[in-house]
């Protein structure tokens, strides 16, 4: 008997009908994903995501009745485990900052090659967290360009709190670094980053890598 594949739930939100059908093709030519739901505003997401708890949303942004970074707030508030991949046409500085600082799991453009959105989504599903290369050099730049600002003094304040271990581990998480690689570059167990990684996420209060990686950021320690 061969393996037994598992399939990795996903709800759709988008606007527009012909960007929700071309997701969904690009989406169920992988046998390991399955559209579970769609809508065409954020509201209605709200209530789709409740009565189906999906593995992921794929959330769009600028939509009517209700915007994708409001229905993500109030799915994330109901569901603070909730995965969700933020999917726009647009990447302020401001609209990327707000979708990551409250939990969303990763955030690419719609110009990001199919192959790339659906490593995006298999990342994501596993607990990972995604950003385009263009994203995270926008943070990094953000962050960056900020003056000396009570925002950099509370995310060292935040960074404080760790170990000199648990600095390194989260420093790794906001350059990307995968479980595996952080290990390696340690020379420490899987196990052993795992267990950091979870001491990290509850010391900074924090839900995912993306936080961290802000925290980090925004701290200037890198």
């Amino acid at each position: 008997m061969g393996n037994v594949v598992e399939v990795i739930r996903i709800v759709l939100v988008d606007d527009e009908n012909l960007v929700r059908a071309g997701l969904r093709m690009i989406l169920e030519s992988d046998p390991r994903i399955e559209v579970v739901g769609e809508c065409a505003d954020g509201r209605a997401a709200v209530s789709l995501v409740a009565s189906l708890a999906p593995d992921l949303v794929l959330m769009d942004i600028r939509m009517p009745v209700m915007d994708g970074l409001s229905a993500s707030e109030a799915i994330l508030r109901a569901s603070p485990g909730q995965k969700i991949l933020v999917l726009t046409t647009f990447n302020t500085d401001e609209m990327v900052l707000t979708a990551l600082k409250m939990g969303a799991s990763g955030f690419l453009l719609k110009d990001t090659p199919p192959a790339d959105l659906m490593n995006a989504i298999n990342q994501v599903a596993a607990g990972r967290t995604m950003l385009s290369e263009s994203v995270t050099k926008q943070l990094i730049s953000v962050a960056g360009s900020r003056p000396e600002s009570s925002r950099r003094n509370l995310a060292l304040e935040k960074l404080g709190v760790l170990t000199g271990r648990e600095r390194e581990i989260a420093v790794a998480m906001a350059r990307g670094h995968s479980n595996q690689e952080i290990a390696q570059k340690l020379f420490i167990s899987l196990a052993t980053v795992k267990t950091h990684i979870g001491r990290v996420l509850e010391k900074l209060g924090m839900d995912n890598r993306v936080q961290v990686a802000l925290c980090v950021f925004e701290s200037e320690v890198r």
